[in-house]
């Protein structure tokens, strides 16, 4: 039984050794600030989603991935708006 039990810690310290490199509170700090910029946060939002080594990427990832949702659920209110206008009559009066 000691056997498989040195076995077992030897595998947990293996792989905690293996663990990936964390992001330092003022790499985050300096990642926000990048964000509060208008059209760099956009860009450096896909550099960061595309970059294969970069620490950001799931990040990145899941931000584009909510923006892209929002844009489109925007788009599908705005129509609904308009067309729920259209159909009150609510145009009628500016023709």
């Amino acid at each position: 039984m000691e056997a498989t039990e040195i076995l077992e810690e030897k595998q947990v310290m293996a792989s905690r050794s293996h663990a990936s490199p964390q992001m330092t509170v003022g790499a985050w700090i300096l990642t926000f600030v990048i964000l509060m910029i208008p059209l760099v946060n956009i860009v450096m939002m896909f550099i960061w989603a595309f970059d294969a080594t970069s620490l950001r990427r799931n990040f990145a990832r899941a931000y584009l991935l909510i923006w892209g949702i929002m844009i489109v659920l925007s788009i599908i209110a705005a129509i609904t708006l308009v067309a729920l206008g259209a159909f009150s009559g609510i145009f009628s009066s500016f023709m």
